[in-house]
Parts: C-alpha cells; structure tokens; sequence
C-alpha cells in the first residue's frame, strides 16, 4: 500500500502570487456560466488579458477567486492547472522542481521522496479528464 505523501491544508498559498494560471476558452466559459455573468461583466471584474493569455485577476496578492475562507469560490469549475496543482506533471522530469514545490507547499509530508511524487503524478495524471 503506498502512502499519501499530499493533503491538501488549503492555506491559499498556491493562490497567492503576481500572476495567475493561463485559462482556456472552455475555463474562461465555465467560469462565466458559473457566475451568471457576460463575457463583458467577466473581464471587467474577474480576468485579464495579459498578452495572448487569459488570466483571472489578482486582489490583493491572491486569485480574486480565493474567499475569505481560504477556499476557491469557484471550486467546481476551477482550471485544471489549479486542480492538479501541486501535483503537477513537471515533478516527472526534473527533481529540483519537485524539491521547489515540497518546499513551497506544507500539503507534503517532509519526508516524501522524488520516486514517491513522480508515482503520485503518474497516478494522478492517470485518473484525470485531461490525461490524454
């Protein structure tokens, strides 16, 4: 039986930054559906464009969609990127990321290892709707 090495402590900080994640028309469409509100109403409220990228907006150092309670007020269709988040496939292919991300996220167990992240992102990945 293999161990969880991830629990999630939904602290926010992975919704904490200058940027956030790159959206899809399909994520940027879920989001207004969602929310009740038009295309318009969605980009003067809630995201940006930064170049060619959509991008929901930051407030205050977080995601605008991080609530007061810590929790993503759009959790049913939040992005995949954000879904997936830490256990992200980058861990795969190179072990200073996934020391950076254990590092960045007290959702791991200290002691977990590289082979034990790379088998929870094989896993993870593997049960996805987004796993090709």
């Amino acid at each position: 039986m293999k161990r969880e090495i991830f629990k999630c402590k939904k602290c926010g900080h992975c919704c904490h930054g200058a940027a956030t994640v790159s959206l899809t028309d399909e994520e940027v469409a879920d989001i207004r559906d969602f929310l009740g509100v038009s295309i318009d109403e969605l980009f003067s409220f809630y995201l940006i464009k930064n170049g060619k990228r959509t991008e929901m907006k930051v407030v205050d150092g977080h995601c605008i969609f991080f609530n007061r309670e810590g929790l993503c007020s759009i959790h049913p269709v939040k992005p995949h990127h954000c879904r997936v988040w830490p256990i992200h496939p980058s861990i795969l292919n190179d072990e200073n990321a996934w020391l950076a991300i254990k590092a960045d996220c007290k959702g791991f167990l200290r002691d977990a290892t590289f082979e034990e992240a790379k088998e929870l992102v094989k896993r993870q990945n593997s049960t996805s709707p987004y796993s090709n």
